[in-house]
């Protein structure tokens, strides 16, 4: 069975990550980082936040094989503050792959939330920890691995697709109550500075439509809406 746990080589540089964590402050972070990629990036609707709120970390991936799904315990071995889990779990929306020990476990570790293609379970547990964390599906079956023992195949910080987006280990991953967004770790800086720009302009416009602008003076003055 494979088994394979790698630890993150490469990280974005931490004032960018800090840069995309103070989006969360504005409108809609989630849609204005998709337009800054020419709506790129954003994970399938489908997978949506537990509760309403908004996170950021570093992508740590996991991947899981379809009629085999295995406890994402492995994870927590290369685990750090600051990092997000991304779990390909092949849109198995009948086995749960995530719980409220996990959670708790990924508290102590400094993981800021999770991103689940596939199903979770123990919710209020998770609730109750306060842990961020979206999925496809809730449902209270678990994997075989408490009854098997068995922890493969899986694994972890490899390429993985997540919600039809490709995600790589040390991508940033942005997600609000309106969705998820992946940012390519060597596009981070730019995209970062185009979003920056666009809620600036976004907040601009919306003083001038409180001044009585049209929509016509809008899109003269800022060529969009």
């Amino acid at each position: 069975m494979k088994r394979i746990i790698n630890t993150l080589e490469r990280r974005p540089e931490p004032e960018v990550v800090e840069g995309f964590r103070k989006l969360l402050k504005i409108y809609s972070p989630s849609c204005v980082v998709a337009d800054s990629m020419e709506r790129a990036g954003v994970m399938h609707s489908s997978i949506k936040p537990l509760t309403d709120s908004r996170f950021v970390g570093v992508a740590l991936t996991v991947k899981l094989y379809p009629g085999d799904l295995v406890d994402c315990l492995d994870a927590l071995k290369v685990a750090g503050p600051g990092d997000l889990i991304v779990v390909d779990a092949c849109g198995d929306t009948e086995t749960s792959v995530w719980g409220g020990l996990m959670a708790g476990l990924c508290q102590q570790k400094g993981v800021v939330g999770a991103v689940v293609d596939g199903a979770i379970r123990d919710t209020d547990e998770i609730q109750a920890l306060g842990f961020p964390i979206c999925t496809r599906a809730v449902v209270p079956r678990s994997t075989h691995s408490p009854y098997s023992q068995r922890m493969e195949p899986i694994e972890v910080n490899v390429p993985i697709t997540c919600g039809g987006v490709r995600v790589n280990p040390g991508d940033i991953v942005l997600v609000d109550e309106i969705g998820v967004v992946v940012v390519p770790q060597e596009e981070a800086r730019e995209v970062l500075a185009r979003a920056q720009a666009q809620a600036a302009q976004e907040e601009a416009t919306r003083q001038r439509i409180k001044e009585g602008k049209t929509v016509e003076e809008l899109l003269s003055e800022f060529g969009r809406l």
